[in-house]
């Protein structure tokens, strides 16, 4: 039962390369699944309901950085976050995009 954050990242991450066939789905897939789990961690912490607190705080990790931080040590941790603050930044590039070319609010 200790690595079902991580199984539960994994299966999600798998899901999107399976899904997709692009790049620029590859990036949306990855930050979609963090905004995820962040939303579903405030929420969490707004939820009376004891047995779905429990769940949340059992199968859904708080964040990928979360995930990558409990797994890895060192150097490969490093590299990790430096990656996933790269690919993030490339998800905010793609978002910025999408936002400039649609110009209407």
């Amino acid at each position: 039962m200790a690595y079902v954050d991580l199984v539960v990242l994994l299966v999600l991450i798998v899901i999107v390369i399976i899904y997709s066939k692009r790049f620029q789905t590859y990036i949306f897939g990855f930050g979609m699944i963090d905004i995820l789990f962040r939303i579903l961690n405030i929420i969490n912490g707004f939820i009376p309901i004891k047995e779905v607190r429990t769940f949340i705080n059992t199968y859904i990790p708080e964040s990928v950085p979360g995930v990558i931080n409990v797994y890895t040590k060192g150097v490969f941790n490093t590299v990790l976050i430096w990656a996933y603050v790269v690919i993030m930044a490339v998800f905010l590039y793609y978002v910025i995009r999408i936002f400039i070319k649609r110009k209407k609010i």
